[in-house]
């Protein structure tokens, strides 16, 4: 049912709206992120640690104390079983209105010596909210009582016509709860039982609809044979001599693996990762020209103007000396008539570009080895409709978030995977270091000596102006106020609304060394290559991911000197402090990977938004192993049996959803 449908009081159609909930399918699936047990705990059960929940009698009056920016705690004496407890509960300044000598219930964590820190009260017996309480992701202005009763009320309304499409078969192989009791159960629990029971129902269904839509968005054609691609393996020999280094042994076990694939019959669909600048580029370009010496087109796509440019220079200047003929297609290009002529008639023999590429227009001769670098860029949809312009086309994604190979196989299904590991010879990676001020002024003296030995500067902001609803240092203010600061060394300013024009003025000043410090946007984040800048400087750093800020110092790991980073944050949370700790103690892409998607979801690290992919809310990629095996092969299973009715029915409503989330 839509909103109208739903007949909801005006404050709760405020709330859907600003929630983003069109429908009561979102309501109802807009769940806890957490629950509160509360069972009465007797005080001799106590143990320093514990979380505890009883109720006692108030018998003092609170205090509370100001402290920092908006912060206080507030202290008050409770009575229980015949011990005085001390509670301290912080950032509720409201409780100093508690009244003495009335009946209270506490939730909070035991501290010893009948210390307890509170994370919630209750002005009412235990008896009264005993249970299991959910608690709601909010935004400012909308309270927990406010979310409860919005999906209580469309649960009322809509519970019995809630419709279940998982086939009945896999609910009764894994002994799972119909959808209309899962969703009872998660929300409105009785006992952590049920609460299990629906989070196990909810948890598989996520993972069975995630891993249709990828079989039906990957291969909707079962067609995975091709024509072998023929190539002179001596000139690919003469190429990788004339290299100025030397393949890794990862590089060459990865090229090996992509050559083989392309001389194969069957249609290549692999993942290189590897951590930045591990040389995913080098083995790509000369996969690609494997490709033309067959006689095929390739192209590679990238998902930023100026990582295609450089490829595109990268491409030049391998290629060019043996008579490949490669050309640039971007979204602003004065030739691009041209461009796409030279395409369509054979005379470009490679096409590097941006989502340009999708274009209707663009239309190649023959097109046999697509590539996709920095693949969670591009959503799934647009990877297949740029390998659907040849015929029965191999097709490399490229990503520089590398993940562990099990997860992995989880994500990508049946995709073959290589990773390169080591790095090339000569990179001394980086040091990073945390500054808990959003503020130059303590490093000021190390990036002037930096500038002093002849070395460039990255500074990376949030924002690209001022913005009253978000709050983080911006490029444009930061240029203004360090331009100066910095003289004599000259200050450059980059960022996404700028024109193609001057993006690849300032990057070639700064390449040129004609700018010394960069103050840029995320941008610079892939494929950006200035070996001489060693020092990097990220503002705001708790509102990056983790493989975000891993990929952005990345940008100092280019050269032979050893880089420094430093990540500056105001912030004073102890979760965000922890995460960005993470970095100043692994440069291991894989680990820093892992933990981020601990701590962010794997939705944005391995670009399943936004793809026709399902979006995992409650399933959990790294522990719900269980739930992934099963419903992987259940998948499979119901994509070879489609005519029968039950998968015939869960599979057209996957293919609506998919077609759905991808329009909007």
């Amino acid at each position: 049912m839509d909103i109208k449908e739903l007949k909801l009081t005006p404050k709760r159609k405020e709330i859907c709206e600003r929630l983003e909930l069109p429908d009561s399918d979102a309501i109802l699936s807009y769940y806890p992120f957490r629950y509160d047990y509360l069972e009465a705990k007797h005080y001799e059960d106590f143990m320093i640690g514990d979380n505890v929940c009883f109720e006692g009698e108030l018998i003092s009056s609170p205090s509370t104390f100001r402290f920092g920016r908006n912060r206080s705690s507030t202290k008050f004496r409770v009575l229980y079983e015949e011990e005085v407890l001390e509670i301290t509960i912080f950032n509720r300044p409201w409780a100093r209105n508690l009244h003495v000598n009335h009946p209270i219930t506490i939730l909070g964590k035991y501290e010893g010596r009948n210390k307890i820190v509170a994370t919630n009260y209750y002005e009412k017996p235990i008896s009264e909210v005993a249970g299991i309480i959910p608690y709601y992701p909010l935004k400012e202005g909308i309270n927990q009582n406010d979310i409860r009763k919005l999906i209580q009320s469309v649960y009322l309304k809509c519970a019995g016509e809630l419709e279940d499409i998982m086939p009945e078969k896999y609910r009764e192989a894994h002994h799972l709860v119909s959808y209309q009791e899962a969703v009872h159960g998660i929300h409105f629990p009785s006992s952590k039982e049920e609460l299990q029971k629906s989070l196990a129902r909810l948890k598989y269904e996520e993972f069975l609809r995630f891993y249709t839509s990828l079989l039906l968005i990957k291969g909707s054609g079962n067609e995975t044979i091709k024509e072998r691609k023929v190539f002179d393996q001596r000139r690919i020999e003469e190429l990788i001599s004339s290299l100025p280094y030397e393949l890794t042994e990862d590089q060459e076990i990865s090229l090996r693996d992509i050559l083989k694939d392309l001389s194969s019959e069957k249609i290549m669909y692999r993942l290189l990762q590897g951590e930045v600048g591990s040389g995913k580029t080098a083995v790509a370009l000369i996969s690609l020209y494997a490709n033309y010496l067959a006689g095929y087109q390739g192209a590679l796509m990238a998902p930023t103007e100026i990582l295609a440019r450089q490829h595109f220079l990268s491409c030049e200047e391998l290629l060019r000396p043996l008579g490949v003929k490669t050309v640039a297609l971007y979204g602003a290009m004065e030739n691009s008539r041209e461009v796409k002529r030279m395409i369509r008639d054979g005379e470009a023999d490679i096409v590097i570009g941006t989502h340009a590429l999708f274009s209707e227009d663009v239309e190649f001769r023959k097109l046999g080895y697509v590539i996709a670098d920095e693949q969670q860029r591009f959503g799934v949809k647009q990877r297949k409709k740029l390998r659907e312009k040849g015929e029965n086309t191999d097709f490399l994604l490229m990503s520089a978030t590398p993940i562990p190979r099990t997860l992995a196989s989880s994500i990508y299904g049946d995709m073959d995977i290589s990773t390169i590991m080591t790095m090339p010879k000569g990179r001394k990676g980086c040091k990073t270091y945390l500054i808990r001020k959003n503020s130059v002024v303590d490093i000021l003296g190390d990036m002037k000596k930096t500038l002093k030995e002849g070395k460039q500067i990255y500074i990376i902001a949030a924002a690209i102006e001022k913005s009253d609803g978000y709050k983080a240092k911006d490029v444009e203010g930061l240029y203004e106020s360090l331009k100066e600061v910095l003289l004599p060394y000259r200050t450059g300013l980059l960022h996404g609304r700028m024109d193609a024009d001057e993006k690849d003025q300032i990057m070639k000043a700064f390449r040129d060394n004609e700018v010394q410090v960069l103050i840029s946007t995320t941008v610079v984040e892939v494929g950006v290559n200035v070996p001489n800048a060693t020092m990097m400087i990220v503002y705001d750093a708790d509102k990056f991911g983790l493989s975000q800020l891993h990929q952005l110092r990345g940008r100092i790991q280019r050269g032979s000197e050893e880089g420094i980073c430093y990540l500056l944050t105001s912030s004073k949370e102890e979760s965000s402090l922890k995460r960005l700790q993470v970095l100043t103690e692994t440069n291991d892409g894989f680990k820093i990977s892992y933990e981020d998607m601990k701590l962010r979801g794997p939705g944005d690290i391995l670009g399943t938004r936004q793809s026709g992919l399902p979006t995992l809310v409650l399933g959990d990629l790294l522990n719900d192993t269980r739930f992934i095996d099963a419903a992987r092969k259940d998948a499979a299973e119901i994509m070879e049996n489609k005519d029968l009715e039950a998968n015939r029915i869960f599979l057209g409503k996957i293919a609506e959803s998919a077609a759905k989330k991808v329009i909007d």
